[in-house]
């Protein structure tokens, strides 16, 4: 584990040297006075004025997560097959920005484009945790079934009574995620949360933008009051009730765009220059438009992605290792302690493309409020899963006193292994995040991918984002083979 991890640490200084951290903004002390303004003074009248993008991020969360466990479910009974299992990675692998703006030429800015955005990515989520959940259940159930009987029926007796719980909770989890990322959609223009947020961020008020801030953690932190479990499927008919009206979808849109629009341009350009809209079988020309498309902006997008991942990945790492211990109990009394847990779920739930919008108004684009951004939002996760897991250690009669011997020579060597597949774990999430990114100006992919979209050219962007797509599919292969390498699991399982 320390060989491995000095090379993951060696590797991002390396890539410090190649970093952009180029601050753009001449007063950001000023700028951020005027946000410390803005949180003690919230405008709650203007969060009043846009009740509908509150609506709109709940409809959008219930629909996708709904459609997504739906097709979750499905998919994780055939999980054992190979094609699947890669059909399921490639879909979640895409960010739900990505998603949204695939299906933004073919529905427009509406509902549907946001459920899809959610649904389809999280279906891939859903289909390899649940059959992760059904492959580690108790199996010892099953032996009291008839031996011939169905593997329906085996299912629904034997298995599903037995991993009802898991389902259950990390369904909820999921659905907290989906609000997250309904809220964000609105910075590309659907009507959520996130493109109000993103209009007071423009427009410098801050009052504002800190009370919609504030009612979406209430919003996050009231889950567990009113959304029960008997009145989840009350929520998810009512969601689509509201949104029905707002629905558009076209069969002809959809046929044409995927199967000819994201085409590349050299199979197109005769047909649309005649008006013919015919296909042109040139395979020299798509090569030479695909190397184009790499060399100018591919490549830049991809080392840029990996440099910025590979950073986040190593300070999200030293970031977890310095707070866990403040959420302790075996470091901090029970009132610290209770302050750093509100302080790690405020910064958990709060979006890191919000983050980094924060971070961009102060210091302009470069890839330091990206750093903070994702290095703080995984950083709060894993440091809450971290002091989970210490709290699981009992210790020894001989245990030191000193708190510093106490973290480097009891608690550290017996939580590092499961802090590192927790690090792991997250790994590709960053690499997705590091791409997304882009879209606010920092040269990753998602940079290329927003300009081609406003050029017009869907060919391009669909190219970068299957790009993105198999960077993360390498990224999350990649960091399983470690992980089964060093023979760590992300369980909390310490307490020995």
């Amino acid at each position: 584990m320390t060989r491995t991890s000095l090379l993951f640490a060696g590797t991002a200084i390396l890539c410090l040297f190649f970093a952009d951290f180029e601050i753009l903004t001449l007063n950001p002390w000023q700028e951020l006075r005027r946000m410390a303004q803005g949180v003690l003074t919230p405008d709650f009248l203007a969060v009043y004025e846009i009740k509908v993008a509150f609506l709109n991020t709940i409809t959008f969360a219930f629909c996708g997560i709904f459609l997504a466990i739906l097709s979750g479910s499905i998919l994780a009974f055939c999980f054992e097959f190979r094609p699947v299992r890669l059909f399921c990675a490639f879909i979640r692998a895409i960010h739900e920005i990505f998603w949204a703006i695939i299906f933004l030429p073919v529905v427009g800015l509406n509902s549907t484009c946001g459920i899809l955005a959610i649904a389809i990515p999280y279906a891939g989520i859903f289909a390899k945790v649940f059959a992760e959940i059904r492959q580690e259940s108790d199996q010892l159930p099953l032996k009291g079934l008839p031996p011939h009987s169905h593997p329906i029926s085996k299912f629904f007796f034997g298995v599903f009574p037995v991993i009802y719980a898991d389902l259950k909770h990390y369904s909820s989890y999921r659905l907290e995620c989906g609000l997250r990322s309904s809220a964000i959609l609105g910075f590309i223009g659907l009507p959520t949360l996130g493109f109000h947020l993103e209009t007071a961020f423009r427009e410098g008020t801050y009052s504002q933008a800190a009370a919609i801030l504030f009612c979406f953690y209430l919003l996050i932190a009231s889950l567990k009051y009113w959304v029960k479990e008997k009145a989840v499927l009350f929520y998810v008919v009512l969601s689509f009730i509201v949104i029905s009206k707002e629905i558009t979808f076209s069969w002809n849109n959809i046929i044409r765009f995927f199967t000819y629009e994201i085409l590349p341009w050299p199979m197109r350009r005769a047909g649309v220059s005649d008006g013919s809209y015919s296909l042109e079988f040139a395979p020299g020309q798509v090569w030479a438009w695909i190397e184009t498309v790499m060399m100018e902006e591919g490549f830049p997008g991809l080392w840029n992605t990996l440099i910025l991942t590979q950073i986040v990945l190593v300070g999200t790492g030293v970031l977890t290792l310095m707070v866990f211990p403040l959420v302790s109990r075996h470091f901090q009394e029970r009132w610290p302690r209770r302050i750093s847990s509100y302080l790690l779920i405020v910064i958990r739930t709060t979006p890191e493309y919000i983050l980094a919008y924060i971070f961009l108004q102060l210091w302009g684009p470069s890839m330091l409020p990206a750093i903070l951004a994702i290095g703080l939002h995984n950083g709060a996760i894993i440091s809450h899963l971290s002091g989970q897991n210490a709290d699981l250690v009992r210790l020894k009669v001989d245990a030191p006193r000193k708190k510093v011997n106490l973290y480097f020579f009891e608690i550290l060597p017996r939580v590092y292994g499961q802090f590192l597949a927790f690090l792991f774990y997250r790994w590709e999430v960053m690499m997705r995040e590091s791409a997304i990114l882009g879209i606010l100006g920092l040269y990753t992919l998602g940079f290329y991918i927003d300009s081609a979209m406003s050029d017009d050219k869907m060919d391009k962007a669909i190219l970068l984002i299957v790009i993105t797509a198999m960077l993360n599919m390498g990224i999350d292969s990649t960091s399983q083979i470690v992980r089964r390498r060093l023979k760590i699991s992300s369980k909390l399982a310490t307490s020995s």
